[in-house]
């Protein structure tokens, strides 16, 4: 992949490893400002070159992901192309994640291993040796197998890749987007591995929680407040009791006066209220004192 600038004055080395900082070699972005906009050029085109060959809507890397994130970005240069100006091979993304993996055994594991997030060798410069040398190369850096890495997503091509030169062949079943082979549980100290302690089943349901949930049963059947049935001084009454119970407190705990002034409310009109009967009496002794007749 060319560009309009010279890429043997930016990346010094066959194989530059770029992080966070977005190092080149030994230089420094903050010493040369146009050689950071260079360096930025050249990934997220890197970047697009790859979501496209793998028919992604998005790119996964880019400057700015790289920037916000602790991954590695292996960059290869064929230093003879473009009239000795170099151009850019293709380039290798890893870094460390926390996945949660099935085994053979489908038991779930935990574990954090070295991945590799993207990989991608120009079209003009595949089938040439150049993702092996870029691959070796980040294997020997981080003193890794490639059994014990897990793959994001891997192409065809990249699956294939793996098959032919590393044996890689025997992959256990995944439900995310990762690809482990055969022989990545085996070494638990390299891929720290450690098992999820399974999920505690949900109790037994206690008999008050059974009665609650009659109780809410009952009010929603029930008329809503504050408009009770008629002359029913018992349904006020339990009203009462289903709000106590509804908000956890004992059946045995509805205040005295609310059930007295019910019980008052609820026997206003009937005739054998005392409180009736005494304002009857004294209306017809009114009506007595004042009759014209």
């Amino acid at each position: 992949m060319a560009f309009p600038f010279d890429i043997n004055q930016i990346f010094l080395e066959r194989v530059t490893l770029l992080d966070q900082t977005l190092v080149a070699g030994n230089r420094k972005s903050t010493e040369r400002p146009d050689l950071l906009e260079h360096i930025v050029t050249v990934i997220d085109e890197l970047g697009r070159a790859s979501a496209k060959a793998q028919q992604l809507t998005t790119p996964i890397t880019s400057a700015s992901k790289l920037q916000s994130q602790k991954h590695q970005l292996y960059l290869l240069k064929d230093v003879e192309s473009h009239r000795g100006h170099g151009m850019v091979v293709g380039f290798l993304k890893v870094g460390y994640k926390k996945l949660f993996l099935l085994d053979r055994q489908g038991v779930h594991i935990e574990a954090e291993p070295m991945c590799v997030l993207d990989f991608y060798i120009a079209e003009n410069f595949q089938r040439h040796g150049y993702g092996s040398e870029l691959f070796d190369f980040m294997l020997q850096h981080n003193n890794l197998e490639p059994v014990l890495m897990a793959y994001d997503r891997p192409s065809p091509k990249f699956l294939s890749f793996l098959a032919k030169k590393y044996w890689l062949t025997q992959s256990v079943p995944q439900v995310n987007n990762f690809v482990v082979f055969e022989g990545f549980f085996l070494n638990k100290t390299v891929a720290q591995l450690r098992k999820v302690p399974l999920k505690k089943p949900d109790g037994e349901i206690k008999p008050y929680a059974v009665m609650e949930r009659e109780v809410v049963n009952q009010e929603q059947r029930a008329l809503p407040w504050p408009f009770p049935l008629p002359h029913s001084p018992q349904r006020s009454v339990s009203s009462q009791s289903s709000n106590s119970l509804s908000v956890g407190s004992s059946p045995s705990r509805v205040p005295l006066q609310v059930t007295s002034a019910s019980a008052v409310a609820g026997n206003r009109d009937s005739p054998q209220s005392p409180l009736t009967e005494r304002c009857r009496a004294r209306r017809t002794s009114i009506h007595h004192d004042h009759d014209p007749s």
